[in-house]
């Protein structure tokens, strides 16, 4: 079992840039698969990032590429995503997801965090 509290999220203009985290807790939290996943107003839950367990393997759409950095810290047991150059179309509730595979994050997984805001203003 593992338990995910993201945090940084919040209010920017476009351009601006955010880090948010999430902790996980849990014995067994760095063999894991880490990711986020976002929500925006009227549409459907998609991965934005992954990272494998080692930090062997990371995953990002098309839309977040070259502006987002997905990385994780296994003896602090966080994961972070770096946003930068951030655009109104970024604007959603961003939820940290684990995956028991340790490579990648389904949208399956039981394990979500309870979701942080973000708002870009244009």
């Amino acid at each position: 079992q593992v338990q995910l509290v993201e945090s940084g999220g919040g209010l920017v203009q476009a351009g601006g840039s955010l880090r948010l985290s999430c902790a996980a807790s849990g014995r067994t939290a760095s063999n894991y698969a880490m990711g986020w996943f976002r929500q925006g107003p009227g549409k459907e839950r998609e991965l934005v990032a992954d990272i494998s367990w080692n930090s062997g393997r990371t995953f990002y759409v098309n839309s977040v590429k070259g502006r987002f950095t997905i990385s994780r810290d296994n003896a602090k047991n966080m994961v972070y995503l770096q946003m930068n150059n951030l655009k109104p179309e970024d604007t959603a509730v961003y939820y940290c997801a684990a995956d028991r595979s340790g490579i990648v994050v389904l949208a399956s997984t039981p394990y979500w965090g309870q979701g942080t805001q973000v708002t870009v203003s244009s």
